[in-house]
């Protein structure tokens, strides 16, 4: 197989450990075979193509644990005007655009298809690797239902083939449903647990399907070797129901109270805030008005609870994985999330690299692929220009110079590294 040595560069590995100064990392085909101290690694026999990182920062593949490679936000009428197939084109240069930010893997909250994710697999397209849902289970009326008075449909996530409409009531009617979106490739079930902000008709704060229809959700994926249920869940109530429900991922969590806490930290759940999803909602509609008017109203009204929850989740222990809900906002733009991170959430630029690559991958419970630079792991390696833990507003696409996803160059904008050179054949010692 083919190695690859990553040189010159301070080496930060997801683990939360201390930055490695001249770490390295050396990949054999799609697989990382050592990290450490330059000094430290084998020196493997045979060629091996050397980068040089120029003094960069070498970090593990990143992770986005909330996307919808599927959808990307506009003018209603451009929306409309939309043919259905271009949808899937447009992917492409979402998918792209994610690569581009270093992330090279997604957890899809609905939109994504198993086509889609085997494109990407079969090397049709480039894209991130990803954990599909299908779809997002919502009640009528509730956060998915996108009916209006005027009696159109909007269809946020447009039933096809591969997609089952997610509207369900009743715990016969949800136990079908989440057969059929299993049936149709999901890997993680995904569930409004409450209303939301983008929908017409509810609110954040509405309870949405019982308890009763929450556990048989988690009753369909665990038959299913375990397939855990992520809930969009912006209400305590909702929140609440979920983790009782045993849903392993709480969505959004706009307003947790003390009893959502502790349960968080009793039930081992994890918590993506996407603490940019209102604040960009807040910025397209004042910048080009693309977004509705009960979705501004409401972003404003969340705003300030949403990164105070997120804050005292952070401060009580909760465990905390990135995620952006990309779509909602132009996809490429994910690393502004961990900025949020640190200036809402109390958290350091070090934990918000592990939120983003350790814990992002356990909240997929790919914890074994990928995550951190460690022996055996999937090669997903990204330099950055730039130190994030000296500037965490600094990690920008542009700061981004290469991305290694499984062994293969993605992304290499090596010139503008600085004295970074071209990969090179070089004959071992």
């Amino acid at each position: 197989m083919s190695r690859t040595l990553i040189r010159n560069g301070t080496l930060i590995d997801g683990t939360g450990a201390a930055p490695v100064v001249d770490g390295a990392v050396l990949l054999d085909g799609d697989r990382i075979e050592a990290v450490g101290p330059l000094a430290s690694l084998p020196r493997p026999a045979g060629d091996v193509t050397e980068i040089d990182a120029a003094g960069g920062t070498l970090l593990p593949g990143l992770i986005d644990a909330h996307v919808h490679l599927m959808l990307e936000f506009d003018a209603l009428m451009k929306l409309l005007a939309t043919p259905f197939s271009m949808n899937f084109y447009k992917a492409i240069g979402h998918m792209r655009r994610t690569l581009d930010a270093g992330i090279t893997t997604v957890r899809d909250a609905g939109g994504a298809d198993l086509g889609l994710k085997r494109s990407v697999e079969q090397g049709l397209v480039e894209g991130p690797r990803m954990q599909i849902s299908i779809t997002a289970l919502s009640i009528t009326g509730g956060h998915l239902d996108f009916w209006l008075p005027s009696g159109v449909q909007l269809g946020l996530m447009q039933a096809h083939p591969g997609l089952p409409d997610g509207i369900c009531d009743g715990v016969d009617a949800v136990r079908k449903k989440v057969r059929e979106v299993l049936r149709a490739g999901a890997e993680v079930i995904k569930v409004c647990s409450t209303g939301g902000v983008m929908s017409p008709t509810d609110h954040p704060d509405f309870t949405q399907f019982t308890p009763d229809e929450l556990e048989v959700m988690v009753q369909e994926g665990a038959y299913r070797r375990g397939i855990k249920v992520m809930a969009h869940a912006q209400g305590a109530e909702g929140v609440k129901n979920a983790l009782r429900a045993g849903i392993h991922s709480i969505e959004h969590g706009i307003w947790l109270d003390d009893e959502a806490i502790e349960l968080f930290l009793e039930r081992g759940a994890f918590l993506v805030p996407t603490l940019l999803a209102p604040q960009a909602v807040i910025e397209q509609a004042e910048a080009n008005g693309t977004m509705s008017p009960w979705a501004l109203q409401k972003s404003k009204e969340v705003l300030e609870a949403h990164r105070a929850s997120i804050r005292r989740a952070h401060e009580a222990g909760v465990k905390i994985a990135m995620g952006t809900d990309a779509g909602v906002m132009p996809h490429g733009t994910n690393l502004r999330e961990l900025g949020l991170m640190c200036d809402h959430a109390g958290m350091t630029p070090m934990e918000a690299v592990v939120a983003t690559t350790r814990t992002a991958a356990e909240c997929l419970g790919w914890q074994d692929r990928v995550g951190t630079l460690e022996a055996g792991k999937l090669a997903d390696v990204v330099v950055s220009s730039v130190d994030p833990l000296a500037d965490i507003h600094a990690l920008t696409p542009e700061a981004i110079r290469l991305v290694v996803k499984g062994g293969k160059i993605v992304k290499d904008a090596g010139p503008a590294v600085g004295s970074r050179s071209a990969a090179r054949e070089v004959a071992a010692d």
